[in-house]
């Protein structure tokens, strides 16, 4: 089963401890107008293997303006799509060959998760206008209980600040489920700037069922996904095509003529034709357009968006899935983006 109080805390960090050997957390005290809570963050899975993490120091995403119009607090989340649940996978928050593996402490600067998480969570403490967001699972109040970190009463918090799906049969499989991953989100609006760190356990499976969020794995039992592969030319299309081998490259949202002429322009990074038929481009809101034809090798190719598929001109997600209905690529514009009619947006990774 998924986790039981999803919720985005949104509030003030005021303290902090480093994670260590013994206590492989980063724990954040943060106040939401004076009612306290502390956010735990793994920075070392319980098998002791360093946790992969992303940090976007320049986070561009629709849910941007979502999180901005919160009041402080803690607020319960459904996961679903079109609000403010994240899906790493389903959101296009990255691609999964972004996620590196890092140790929790090492000599040397600025080089494992404890200084990657600090640098940001210090510079919000020292500017009084930032605000932090933690998405993951909440508990408490404990009452009569004080918080084992910061000794305020009632103990709260909220965990699992990470990729919450993919997880392999075992101890934390009833974890598992789709729009419902924790996350870390700065806002720092003196700087009109948003940065985003992100963690995934090295066990977890990146590619996983969109009801269950559990590992979606070939007959064979090796986990599907991962960075691009070689094409086994042996096999003739279509086949199983490794993430990020076709792109969603650029977008065109906003026309200027009427009725709008919508695009999206997808690059083929192979040195083969790859066959599109049974393919599918998703919106934000999951409507679906069925592709056909082929892409030849190194070619760019145009596609005109039809209904249902609507690109919003307030900030949207475009995701590109296989034969097999396995998400290959995906994006994310912003209504910033969006602004500017007859402009193409062009994307990066």
């Amino acid at each position: 089963m998924p986790l039981k109080n999803y919720a985005v805390l949104k509030g003030r960090p005021i303290n902090n401890r480093l994670a260590t050997g013994a206590s492989p957390h980063y724990q954040v005290l943060v106040s939401e107008n004076g009612t306290l809570h502390r956010i735990a963050i793994n920075v070392r899975s319980q098998d002791g293997s360093e946790v992969q993490f992303l940090v976007r120091s320049s986070f561009e995403h629709p849910i941007t303006d979502q999180l901005a119009d919160l009041e402080e607090g803690l607020h319960p989340t459904e996961s679903r799509p079109g609000g403010v649940a994240l899906d790493f996978i389903r959101a296009n928050l990255m691609q999964p060959w972004e996620l590196k593996p890092l140790p929790l402490s090492a000599a040397g600067p600025d080089n494992d998760l404890n200084e990657k998480i600090d640098a940001y969570v210090q510079r919000a403490m020292s500017d009084e206008d930032s605000m932090i967001y933690a998405f993951g699972e909440t508990w408490g109040p404990e009452n009569n209980k004080a918080d084992k970190y910061f000794g305020f009463k009632p103990g709260r918090g909220i965990h699992d600040i990470h990729f919450n799906q993919g997880n392999p049969p075992g101890r934390f499989a009833d974890q598992n489920g789709p729009w419902q991953d924790g996350g870390l989100i700065f806002q720092f609006p003196t700087e009109k700037q948003w940065v985003a760190v992100f963690l995934k356990f090295q066990s977890q499976t990146w590619h996983s069922d969109d009801q269950a969020g559990t590992a979606i794995t070939p007959t064979d039992g090796a986990p599907v996904g991962g960075p691009a592969t070689p094409i086994d030319r042996d096999r003739i299309p279509p086949f199983d095509v490794p993430d990020g081998l076709i792109r969603v490259i650029a977008a065109y949202v906003n026309d200027v003529r009427t009725p709008e002429r919508e695009t999206v322009t997808l690059l083929n990074t192979a040195d083969v034709a790859i066959d599109l038929t049974g393919w599918q481009i998703k919106d934000k809101q999951k409507n679906m357009m069925l592709l056909s034809g082929s892409i030849p090798a190194g070619a760019t190719l145009v596609v005109e968006m039809k209904p249902p598929v609507a690109l919003s001109n307030k900030g949207g997600i475009i995701t590109l899935l296989n034969a097999q209905g396995i998400k290959v690529h995906g994006v994310s514009y912003t209504k910033e983006q969006a602004k500017q009619p007859g402009r193409t947006i062009p994307f990066q990774g």
